[in-house]
């Protein structure tokens, strides 16, 4: 009796030192004084640098918002370019803060790697891009094609699962990085481009000749994208939710980046609790009760993000469609602050 006790002791013991030794990101992230954000090597309106260096994208967007939050500062954030086979080790390795990566949420990447999806920024579905004058109307009429495809990615076993269901037969040419993919494409070793239908915009936005490339009209899989964080540190993980969350609450409430300084002095309870005015919601996390304010104040909401960086007026010209708020038509919906 007494051996079992000392164990349970010993066990209990053990289990709050792993806690508190897992739950230090936001300790580590104040001490450096910025986070470190995986992203890609360079997608369009995703996570991409300028000739200076500068990165911008919907996915940056989400890891400066989480910067606001913490130091009011959307600046402190260091971006970590990473391939599709670096990006899990070099977040379960501590090596980035944030994984904001054209990430695919699945359930054996959010049960067997360590790691936790902390949203959907970017509802997608994998298509196919094709040359215009080859003059194929279909992803139907693929059979025999060429495909390039970036390995370890969603993309492999759904154009496998998509060509064996229709009976068709296809030859896949895989590449370990996205730009040898496009590159192979580009130079003709393949028929067929085939990865999440918003990469496939944003690359065919940077073509010399884009209207030369079209998008098949199929979608054949679900692509929930969104930032992860490490398992087992629970106030990084709410941090990294709820600004989500702020993003898009925020645009349901109308606040934008022009008017959160005039929205302090609404009388909506909703606004009232998401701007700080009223409540404590932002203590339970570890953050200052004006957390989203911050955010809405550097960054702005979700649909501002998504127009600035992948909408219909922008080079990449996407369509909100399911990425719309529920109450548009999509599914895009936040859980109350409150």
């Amino acid at each position: 009796m007494q051996k079992t006790l000392v164990t349970f002791a010993v066990a209990a013991t053990l289990g709050l030192g792993a806690t508190a030794a897992q739950a230090a990101t936001l300790d580590d992230v104040k001490a450096k004084d910025y986070v470190q954000c995986g992203v890609t090597g360079g997608v369009p309106g995703f996570s991409a640098p300028d000739a200076n260096n500068v990165w911008s994208g919907l996915e940056v967007d989400f890891c400066r918002a989480i910067a606001a939050a913490i130091f009011d500062d959307a600046d402190k954030v260091r971006f970590t370019p990473l391939t599709s086979q670096e990006r899990f080790a070099a977040l379960s390795a501590g090596e980035i803060d944030i994984l904001s990566r054209t990430t695919t949420w699945t359930m054996s990447r959010d049960t067997d790697l360590g790691i936790t999806f902390a949203g959907v920024m970017y509802y997608d579905g994998q298509g196919f891009m094709v040359r215009e004058a080859d003059g194929i109307a279909s992803a139907k009429d693929l059979s025999g094609a060429a495909i390039c495809i970036e390995s370890g990615t969603t993309t492999e076993l759904n154009a496998a699962d998509y060509f064996e269901t229709n009976g068709l037969e296809y030859s896949p040419v895989v590449f370990t990085d996205q730009d040898e993919v496009v590159k192979a494409f580009e130079d003709g070793r393949c028929d067929v481009y085939t990865t999440d239908a918003s990469a496939l915009a944003a690359e065919r936005s940077k073509f010399a000749n884009p209207d030369e490339y079209i998008i098949l009209p199929e979608i054949i899989s679900k692509e929930p994208l969104g930032p992860s964080v490490r398992q087992g540190d629970d106030q990084w993980f709410y941090i990294n939710r709820w600004t989500y969350y702020a993003l898009l609450e925020a645009e349901e409430l109308g606040v934008t980046q022009a008017n959160v300084d005039e929205m302090l002095g609404s009388d909506n309870p909703s606004i009232k609790r998401l701007l700080g005015v009223e409540g404590e919601f932002g203590t339970p996390i570890g953050l200052t009760n004006d957390w989203a304010y911050r955010i809405i104040k550097h960054v702005g909401n979700y649909g501002e993000s998504f127009d600035r960086h992948v909408g219909p007026n922008t080079e990449i010209g996407l369509e909100r469609g399911l990425n719309a708020l529920w109450s548009d038509g999509g599914i895009q919906y936040s859980m109350p602050i409150r």
